[in-house]
């Protein structure tokens, strides 16, 4: 796991290698273990590097193949490189030591970006072709890790993280609208745009090729979610999940350091932890908790230390906690905004709090994320339509859902007189919709089946590769590389092939519900023990049963609570000040009334107020 960088040219003059330097330099957080920077004429390649694997002068970066045709900088983990390995070693290939890194470079040598089909794993790289002169960018399946790009007058620009990107002298700091108004409607960006003007990011599955002398890049999608069911006997499909998830987790525990785990008190974790604990005596495990004296309502039950400690006990792990209060976001905001650059989904500074445990002690933590969309963790959010409002059509109904901050009557006044000319109003359900109709989700159909496919398709490649890009931003802030067995490629395409009714107890019977309706808390909680139902069965081999079968909880702070207690002077004194630098862009008397509306209980509008805030730090960190 590590952190790259480049430069290439765009008029046929050598590439800068002092800038690529200083964009290397950087992303020393990334990969505090050794820095390269290889010129290649109108290329330069930065590398960073966190050593995991071949921890030798062999696993050094970039990395050139034997004739040097191919130069790699590579981020991440190709955990099926022995396999890979084997097939190269039998067509000729000779390796000098024992990384992934040399095995991605041989493959792309071979098959060329054939080769990117074949990874198993998580990896954004730079890949410099000599003979044809052009330079490949390509980033996994799911987008575990990230991989930005730009173009200044005169150069191609890419980096792990958009700090690199702004030590070029051809950055400019600029406010894209089309990314502020995606934002602040869906608490995330759809698109392939950043909140920095002219800065993209590649899309997952995707790859792309530039050559020096031209400015033209063509993007190719070289893999896609598609939730296509197929007919399955339960107890069949049981033991086959059993297998892939077995043999997910022992993939990722190939390593030259020590692994952890992340343990909540929930289901994917521990069994995540179960099965690694069989091969690492005192596996050293993590969890975050909360100070709840202060919270109500539904955050009473958002500590689950007690929960996590009891599997620590069972797989007799080492186990390390840290205990968060609301003063803790605000200390922590500063150093949070700066590594996350680029704002996504809800509030994430819990996850920086236990990167940072986590990575006192390990340089590899394994997690359960992604078990959700692939299972349907989420049946609140598949049930809230009617059937009547789900006729009226996937993408609309479910556009509107997804609308999580600004409410519709809002939205045009939510911005400055100024900023609303510059705004296309229509961008995000345009944006929505472009994503269904040029996927693989089925929006002609109206089956209910087809309806929750459609649900787990858009959630995947949005709302999980939103938390995926939290999540590496954070755990690498600490020099932690975070792997994820739910993303193992064979566990995800058994996991599209699963009917709904193995994931859905009551998909037939969809109902209205907003899981953040003050008053509709019993509704949530009902539907809470439904979903995944498969991979709960599964796990009760390895988790106890009353915690397969519990209600779903996500790992939140209390947040509601907190922003109407004891974080209320601090939301005051940066939000409710005319002067806040977020007052530019945003209509200081409409976000005034919201975040009031909140204050006296009247609507929980908590994900508004963390991303005011959020904003608000991302101005004065890279506003200029």
């Amino acid at each position: 796991m590590c952190g790259i960088t480049g430069i290439l040219t765009q008029n046929g003059t050598t590439a800068n290698e002092e800038i690529c330097r200083r964009m290397t330099r950087v992303l020393s957080h990334r990969g505090p273990d050794g820095e390269g920077v290889l010129s290649l004429g109108p290329a330069a390649l930065g590398h960073r590097r966190l050593a995991i694997l071949d921890l030798t002068v062999t696993g050094r970066q970039p990395m050139a193949s034997a004739d040097g045709r191919v130069v790699v900088t590579y981020n991440g983990e190709v955990y099926n490189f022995r396999e890979i390995r084997a097939v190269l070693e039998e067509k000729g290939y000779v390796f000098r030591g024992s990384s992934d890194t040399e095995v991605v470079v041989n493959a792309l040598h071979f098959w060329g970006t054939k080769a990117i089909e074949k990874f198993n794993g998580m990896f954004a790289f730079a890949a410099w072709f000599k003979d044809e002169s052009k330079l490949i960018l390509a980033r996994d399946r799911y987008g575990i890790k990230p991989l930005y790009y730009m173009q200044t007058e005169d150069s191609f620009l890419f980096a792990s993280e958009i700090k690199s990107l702004q030590q070029h002298p051809g950055f400019r700091f600029q406010v894209s609208k089309d990314a502020l108004i995606e934002y602040f409607s869906f608490q995330n960006i759809l698109s392939d745009l950043t909140l920095f003007e002219r800065v993209k990011l590649l899309p997952a599955g995707h790859f792309l090729e530039v050559q020096p002398g031209t400015s033209e890049i063509n993007e190719y999608c070289y893999w896609d979610f598609a939730f296509r069911p197929v007919s399955m006997d339960a107890i069949e499909a049981e033991d086959e999940l059993q297998g892939l998830f077995e043999k997910a987790v022992a993939r990722q525990l190939v390593s030259d350091v020590e692994v952890g785990a992340y343990l909540s008190g929930g289901m994917d974790s521990g069994g995540i932890t179960c099965v690694a604990s069989r091969q690492f005596k005192n596996l050293k495990s993590f969890t975050a908790g909360f100070d709840l004296s202060s919270a109500s309502g539904m955050e009473i039950n958002f500590d689950e230390r007690g929960r996590s400690e009891y599997l620590s006990n069972l797989y007799k792990t080492e186990h390390y906690e840290v205990v968060l209060k609301a003063g803790d976001m605000e200390r922590v905001m500063p150093a949070l905004t700066t590594h996350l650059e680029d704002l996504r989904v809800g509030q994430s500074y819990p996850n920086y709090y236990i990167s940072r445990l986590a990575g006192r002690f390990v340089k590899v933590c394994l997690s359960g994320a992604g078990g959700d969309e692939l299972f349907a963790g989420y049946p609140w959010r598949y049930y809230h339509n009617s059937r009547n409002g789900y006729n009226n059509g996937f993408a609309d109904s479910y556009f509107r859902y997804w609308q999580r901050l600004v409410p519709d009557d809002l939205r045009e006044i939510f911005f400055t007189p100024a900023v609303r000319k510059m705004i296309d109003f229509e961008r995000p359900a345009n944006v929505f919709r472009a994503l269904l109709t040029n996927g693989q989700a089925n929006v002609s159909d109206r089956s209910p089946q087809t309806y929750i496919n459609n649900s787990l398709y858009f959630e995947s490649k949005t709302f999980l590769h939103g938390l995926l890009l939290v999540e590496d931003k954070l755990s690498m802030a600490h020099g932690l590389e975070t792997r994820l067995p739910f993303l193992d490629n064979d566990l995800v395409d058994f996991a599209m092939k699963v009917p709904v009714e193995l994931k859905l107890r009551d998909w037939q019977n969809m109902v209205h519900i907003n899981e953040n309706d003050l008053t509709g808390k019993k509704q949530v909680k009902s539907l809470s023990t439904d979903g995944k139902l498969l991979l709960r069965k599964m796990l009760q081999k390895y988790v106890p049963a009353d915690y397969c079968n519990g209600h779903k909880q996500g790992f939140s702070a209390p947040d509601a609570s907190w922003f109407k207690g004891e974080s209320l002077n601090y939301i005051r004194k940066l939000l409710y000040n005319k002067e806040a630098r977020i007052y530019e862009f945003i209509d200081f008397d409409v976000a005034h009334r919201l975040m009031e509306e909140h204050m006296k209980g009247q609507k929980n509008n908590r994900l508004l107020i963390w991303s005011l805030l959020s904003f608000e730090w991302w101005l004065r960190i890279f506003g200029n």
